[in-house]
Order: C-alpha cells, then structure tokens, then sequence
C-alpha cells in the first residue's frame, strides 16, 4: 500500500520534472548492474567521431554512485524543477522543456573549455538560480544551519561543494548559464529596446502545449449553455 501511495504520489509531479528525475535515477540503478560512467560522460571525440550521441544527454543524467552526493543532487532536482514548472512555468511546458535544451547546448558547448565530463550538477545548479532570481524575497534555510533570501542559494551550493572538496567549476558553470538564461528572458526584454531573443519552437508548442482557445471564437447555439432553443 505504501508503495501505491508513493508511486500515485509520484504521478502527480509534473511530466517533465517527473521524466528528468526517473531518468536521473534509472541512470544511477542502471549503472550499478548494466553501465559503467565510462559509457556515460561526454567525449567530444567519441560523440563526433564514433556517432555515440547518447553522451551529449546521457552526461546530463549521472550524478555518481548511490550515496550522499547523489541523494543531495536528487533533492535538489526534484524540488526545485517542480517549484519551477508548478510556479513561473505553468501551463508552459514547450518554455520549460526549451529552457533545458538552451541551457543543455549551452552547457556542452563552455564544457569543452574546461573539459567537463558530466554535467548534471551544471544544469541543477541552473534550475536553483533561475528559481531563486524569479523567487527574490522567499527565504530559504539551508539545512537548519542558514537561513538567507532566495538569490543566495547558487552561491550556498557552491560553497558546500568547495567544503566537501568539490571542484567549484561545474557549479560556476550553472550559475553563468543561469545568468544568461534568465538576464535574456527576464531582464533584457523589459529594458528600453529590449525584445525577447529566446522564443520557443512553434513544433514544441504543438507538442507539449494544450491549444489556447481563441478570444473571439463564438460557439454555435448549441454549444452555448442552457436549454437548446429550436
């Protein structure tokens, strides 16, 4: 019975912060019988040259064997992917699913400069600050021991990871993408000229989104309510 209550509980996160954080898992189970994180993190070379396309995704999907980092990573996933798509994306998940493609290339392509193998924590890192710029004045503590305004939190990971010996890099990363995503959705199309340069494919839309009903559509007599009058 609990394990029904979960799994119904499961089914009610939205699909794509629901589709993201079982492909997470499944990736990490996998790996401990059927994979191995060599067949997993991104290698330009090997995605070029030997057409293994599956690491430009894969990479993004591994976040190490089961233990405290992975568990750590999970939470973060899961809770701010859904306060994300619940709150400033609802009702638009053709957006949300672009914002993980945008910050997904982007990710890849500044990779190559630091020879980043897997980026994962890049892309939660990015879902944190986005979260927390649109969420300025909400108040978060941080595991019992800070309590601080939301946009300090991509800096309160970073620090954590640099505590438990970490490379800061891939964090670093996160929150740049972060920055451009949200400074090229949020900010620069409220500035004087601005315009937004992000606009999400009209096939995303057809296939994620339900169709808006048209303002000036009139139904048919028999469509309206109330009696039908003949």
């Amino acid at each position: 019975m609990a394990w029904q209550g979960l799994t119904a509980e499961f089914l009610q996160v939205p699909a794509v912060t629901r589709a993201y954080t079982a492909a997470c898992v499944l990736t990490t189970a996998a790996q401990l019988e059927l994979l191995s994180p060599f067949q997993l993190y991104f290698n330009p070379h090997l995605v070029f040259r030997k057409f293994q396309v599956w690491r430009l995704v894969t990479n993004f999907l591994f976040f190490g064997p089961l233990g405290f980092s992975f568990f750590f990573n999970m939470l973060f996933v899961f809770r701010y992917c859904r306060m994300l798509e619940e709150g400033s994306f609802r009702g638009r998940t053709a957006d949300f699913v672009f914002m993980f493609l945008f910050g997904g290339v982007l990710m890849t392509l500044l990779g190559l400069l630091g020879s980043l193998f897997f980026l994962g924590q890049a892309l939660t890192v990015m879902l944190v600050y986005v979260w927390s710029r649109r969420n300025p004045r909400v108040r978060v503590n941080f595991f019992g021991l800070l309590t601080f305004q939301a946009p300090f939190l991509p800096w309160a990971l970073m620090g954590f990871s640099l505590l438990l010996g970490n490379s800061i890099l891939v964090d670093l990363l996160g929150i740049a993408v972060g920055h451009i995503y949200y400074f090229l959705e949020d900010v620069f199309p409220n500035q004087p000229g601005g315009k937004r340069l992000l606009l999400t494919p009209s096939f995303l839309k057809l296939l994620l989104d339900a169709p808006q009903e048209d303002p000036d559509y009139l139904p048919l007599p028999e469509e309206q309510p109330g009696p039908l009058q003949q």
